[in-house]
């Protein structure tokens, strides 16, 4: 028993929301994967904010449909086709699915799409190799935490350097007051 079109429609539109949410969407070729090795895909992209969507072709070519933004990936519609729509943590999804790629062999990025421009598989691949968002987060605050750790010795340092002068003043004084009292 085929869809009906209500059916259809509410694919289409939940395809339109899922793609409004993303920033970057990739087409896979996913033929001969297992249902198993699909959800396990999806489960792989979950903790990245990801998600894998194995829908037709008409359908996302209906979603993509006169919007800028998407309608490059007409040119990926071919085939058996899944979709990636990655939100904000680009990097760290796309490592999810070069892991799964690695172990199960079995898909091909066809290419991707990312604001209004199509990217090849190197593209995809130099999107991979940046650094996740909770590594530059990492990075970000270690290097505010040697900044304010620099301010901290610079000021500690005035002090001392203070102390140490006022200490060399005493003590040329007291020598020299010796001196006088010995002569």
């Amino acid at each position: 028993m085929g869809r009906t079109l209500e059916n259809k429609q509410a694919i289409v539109a939940d395809l339109k929301e899922k793609l409004s949410e993303s920033n970057l969407a990739l087409v896979i070729d996913y033929k001969g994967l297992t249902v198993a090795e699909i959800t396990n895909l999806r489960r792989e992209l979950r903790p990245s904010g990801a998600s894998c969507k194995v829908t037709k072709n008409t359908l996302m070519g209906l979603a993509i449909k006169d919007d800028e933004q998407w309608e490059p990936m007409s040119e990926y519609l071919k085939d058996s086709s899944a979709f990636l729509l990655i939100g904000e943590d680009i990097s760290s999804a796309i490592k999810a699915y070069q892991k799964f790629q690695k172990a199960t062999k079995k898909t091909e990025i066809r290419g991707g799409v990312m604001e209004g421009k199509i990217l090849t598989e190197a593209d995809i691949k130099a999107l991979g190799d940046l650094p996740s968002k909770e590594e530059l987060i990492a990075q970000i605050a270690g290097a505010i935490n040697s900044v304010t750790a620099k301010i901290a010795i610079g000021i500690n340092e005035v002090p001392s350097s203070l102390g140490r002068a006022l200490q060399a003043v005493a003590d040329k004084e007291n020598g020299s007051a010796e001196e006088d009292s010995a002569a």
